[in-house]
């Protein structure tokens, strides 16, 4: 993939999940607007409510979303048989597009009402979302080949052979043994925010289900 067509496969994504962003504001303003004691009485609750058709769903997907993302970028990462499926940049990418999308549908099958064990798992949703921008922001810091594999310093180093002067090497160096290790540091809050995150989920779904909300099926 080219530099000109990964630049418009990022736009894609990010369009994708500004329109849908603009569309549940649209679709429910008018009833996130109104106050939870009148809500009861708006003509969108039985629709819009968490447990309503279009609040559930939204719930449903973008849990889905959630879990596929992470598993589908975790596989990719971990397993070499699947390392010929693609550039695992592009894997992060699209990881990172579905962990976007699916909060933003789970923050709206909330309908913006928290508390209880729910508040928890939205708050560790947040946590896992902002430790997850911070990631990005290090993981591009990091240099790496054009298949998005992390270079060693023994590649930087060797590297010097292209450079102008030796500042630009011990440069690079320093800037990808810092970011390394804000990496590590990184893992050590995102990780438990997300295991948080999906045991409460597996709990909140559990208990959904056994209270007879079965959504559309």
């Amino acid at each position: 993939m080219s530099r000109t067509t990964h630049a418009i496969y990022i736009s894609l994504l990010s369009l994708i999940v500004a329109f849908a962003l603009i569309i549940l504001i649209i679709r429910g303003l008018a009833y996130y607007n109104t106050s939870l004691e009148e809500r009861f009485f708006h003509a969108d609750h039985e629709l819009l409510k968490p447990s309503g058709a279009w609040g559930h769903g939204l719930g449903i997907i973008g849990s889905f979303f959630m879990l596929v993302g992470v598993a589908a970028y975790m596989i990719r990462k971990r397993y070499r048989r699947w390392s010929r499926l693609g550039v695992l940049k592009h894997w992060l990418e699209f990881h990172i597009f579905l962990c976007t999308l699916g909060p933003i549908m789970v923050l709206f099958h909330t309908a913006f009402k928290f508390g209880g064990l729910v508040a928890v798992s939205f708050w560790s949703m947040v946590a896992v979302f902002a430790s997850g921008i911070a990631g990005r922001f290090i993981y591009i810091q990091i240099p790496r080949t054009i298949e998005g594999r992390e270079l060693t310093l023994r590649e930087v180093r060797e590297m010097n052979k292209g450079l102008e002067s030796e500042a630009s090497l011990e440069r690079r160096i320093k800037r990808l043994e810092k970011m390394q290790n804000l990496f590590k540091y990184w893992h050590v809050a995102h990780l438990p925010f997300a295991i948080v995150m999906l045991i409460i989920m597996i709990i909140h779904v559990g208990v959904t289900i056994v209270f007879g909300y079965r959504w559309i099926f």
